[in-house]
């Protein structure tokens, strides 16, 4: 590099280039083995890493990096594998821009160290060919996870690579939660979650799918008729949320967690391959700014909405979206109704959506989330002709668990309470985290609490 140039991140290429490797097949890179070597080049190593302080899964991001510039990807993998239970997934769909990347002294004065990009091309290249982990030997003691989703896998195979058996109770046909229901097939590949699924049964980890907690079998009966030492409660944030306003029963309105499983898991992203199991029309709008909206906006687009549209309260940079959802979005031609609140949707003599009605708005005085407050605009009333109308302003947690379990306290809005370090409830040898603690939030952080859960779980039946 030359004097005084700005450092750059290395750019992803215009196609990314499809390599077939093992059972795992018809993956993008992103980077080729050159890019990556390049952009590894511009990690400093610092000897205080504070990148790392960025993850919430405790990455030795440098060690992976170094690995990397070295050509040695098997050490790069299990660098990664060593705290992290889903680096192809987490290399994805994780906010780096706002974790590990934001720590990156490359940062300060130009572009961080693309520490995603690598990761998922680590793990793309090596998921296929790595040795199994090897786990601890049997110690006698069994732990229940309910929820497949990251948080719980990630708990479960901490605990598995300890000498703990381990069975994951998943409600859903397939395992994996917000993976393979909520993320859409174009920016996380099934087959990549159910490989990266796949190396934790091959360590011994069970799953058991089809099974509701709270109606097949209980929190009570697991612990004392099933005989399982602990239970971690990983039941992610399933239950949507809507606004309220008339017309939203009427046919063709969705809440977002409802359409993109109906895409996911019906299969509807290899339409025509497989009959489509949602008729979007020839005009959709989304309601909510976040990455949901998003990918829900990007999925009619994929479906044949000739018009999509994000509709949203506040302005663009109030959207809780990453920058490069709202960039991708907007390449595929959602467009974006800013500053703009629904206030009743619109239906024919059959009960079918045929538009919204809308007004616009200005930013007031902050809130006490300290954003500006959206107000309306008296005399701004206008209507929006639309087939089907989609709901993405958040999910609150699955109900079910808790209110089948006594004793089990919980927030008002539904959260299990439980402590933020261990994620110990009010239960004794009962854990919770991710979703069903906070609300719906990322994947690496419910990750980090299921990391942190089974660090507990071991320390309290292990007595250390």
């Amino acid at each position: 590099m030359k004097p005084n140039m700005t450092p750059t991140k290395t750019p992803m290429p215009e196609q990314d280039p499809i390599v077939r490797a093992g059972n795992f097949q018809e993956v993008a890179l992103g980077y080729t083995p050159e890019m990556a070597a390049l952009e590894a080049t511009r990690c400093l190593n610092c000897k205080n890493a504070p990148c790392m302080q960025g993850c919430p899964v405790n990455v030795h991001i440098p060690d992976f990096i170094a690995r990397i510039r070295e050509n040695d990807l098997a050490g790069a993998y299990a660098v990664l594998k060593g705290t992290n239970a889903l680096p192809a997934v987490c290399g994805r769909v994780c906010p780096q821009e706002t974790q590990c990347e934001s720590k990156c002294v490359r940062g300060v004065k130009g572009e961080p160290v693309a520490i995603g990009r690598l990761e998922r091309f680590v793990a793309d290249s090596c998921m296929d060919t790595a040795a199994p982990v090897s786990p601890a030997p049997e110690n006698g003691k069994r732990v229940a996870v309910i929820g497949s989703g990251p948080s719980g896998l990630t708990c479960a195979g901490d605990l598995r690579k300890l000498g703990y058996s381990v069975t994951i109770f998943e409600a859903l046909h397939t395992p994996g939660g917000v993976l393979v229901y909520g993320i859409p097939e174009f920016r996380l590949p099934k087959a990549l979650v159910r490989r990266e699924i796949a190396t934790l049964e091959a360590m011994g980890v069970r799953i058991e799918t089809n099974t509701v907690v709270g109606k097949t079998v209980t929190v009570e009966e697991l612990m004392q008729e099933e005989g399982y030492d602990a239970i971690y409660i990983g039941s992610g944030a399933g239950l949507p949320r809507f606004q309220g306003i008339p017309g939203e029963n009427l046919n063709g309105v969705y809440s977002a967690n409802e359409f993109l499983t109906r895409v996911n898991l019906m299969k509807a992203y290899r339409f025509p391959e497989t009959d489509t199991p949602v008729r979007v029309g020839k005009a959709a709008a989304v309601i909510g700014g976040g990455n949901v909206a998003m990918d829900a906006a990007r999925c009619a687009k994929r479906l044949g909405a000739e018009k999509v549209y994000i509709v949203y309260r506040r302005g663009e940079a109030e959207m809780p979206a990453r920058r490069e959802e709202i960039h991708h979005a907007k390449e595929e031609g959602v467009e974006f109704l800013l500053l703009t609140n629904p206030t009743r949707v619109l239906g024919d003599e059959n009960g079918r959506v045929t538009g919204m009605e809308c007004v616009k708005m200005a930013l007031g005085e902050p809130d006490a989330s300290g954003r500006r407050r959206p107000v309306a605009q008296p005399g701004s009333e206008f209507t929006l002709p639309l087939d089907t109308v989609i709901v993405a302003i958040g999910n609150s947690p699955n109900p079910l668990v808790r209110s089948t379990t006594p004793g089990l306290e919980t927030q008002k809005w539904g959260g299990i309470i439980a402590d933020e370090e261990t994620g110990a409830t009010s239960l004794e040898n009962v854990y919770a985290g991710g979703d069903a603690v906070t609300g719906a939030a990322t994947v690496i952080l419910a990750m980090g609490a299921g990391k942190k859960a089974a660090a507990a779980i071991h320390a309290k039946l292990s007595g250390h």
